[in-house]
């Protein structure tokens, strides 16, 4: 399978690749050895001058914990909105979605001290394992109910209402018959 038969790459996924690699703490080495390949060959990566392959990519996004269309773009833009302007129907598709949550970032990509992300919570879905994360998240919830429990304490989360995570474990519960949809700041960028 090549690249062609795929949705295109996104024109800043070498950027994408160095800010996730960074965010893991991992070096050009860690990362060659983990995907089989040199540390020249990664770093040709990281600057948009090698295009890795479909294998490639898998390696890549495995070693990295995040989905493959993560590192693909989801619709066309105009050339000139790369980098300023993500429209609804170009959103990337971002995380597992594992235990009935859909993500896709809003941001343009992953190169800014942030990433935003619209996340939606499936009905009667939760994590059951907290999830920890070297980071500082912020999030506003637009509609439907939301359960976060934060370091042990359960906090119900309404339309209009926001909430901070700074690195302590949390969980995310959705007991309720509707989606719950909030936008997600997490610095950082982890996907």
């Amino acid at each position: 399978m090549t690249l062609q038969s795929v949705p295109a790459t996104v024109d800043s996924l070498g950027a994408d690749l160095r800010a996730l690699r960074k965010a893991r703490g991992l070096t050009l080495q860690a990362m060659a050895n983990a995907v089989g390949r040199s540390v020249g060959w990664v770093s040709q990566v990281e600057r948009d001058l090698s295009e890795p392959s479909i294998t490639d990519l898998r390696h890549i996004a495995a070693t990295l914990d995040v989905a493959v269309s993560t590192l693909f773009r989801r619709g066309a833009s105009p050339a000139i909105e790369d980098g300023y302007v993500v429209r609804s129907g170009a959103r990337r598709p971002i995380g597992s979605r594992a235990a009935g949550l859909v993500e896709e970032l809003l941001s343009p990509d992953l190169t800014d001290d942030f990433e935003m992300v619209h996340s939606t919570f499936e009905p009667h879905s939760e994590i059951t394992e907290p999830v920890s994360r070297p980071t500082q998240e912020v999030g506003y919830l637009i509609s439907g109910r939301l359960d976060l429990i934060i370091s042990d304490q359960r906090f119900t989360i309404h339309p209009g209402d926001s909430f901070r995570i700074r690195g302590e474990p949390f969980r995310w519960l959705n007991p309720y018959d509707a989606p719950a949809v909030a936008i997600w700041v997490i610095a950082p960028p982890v996907y």
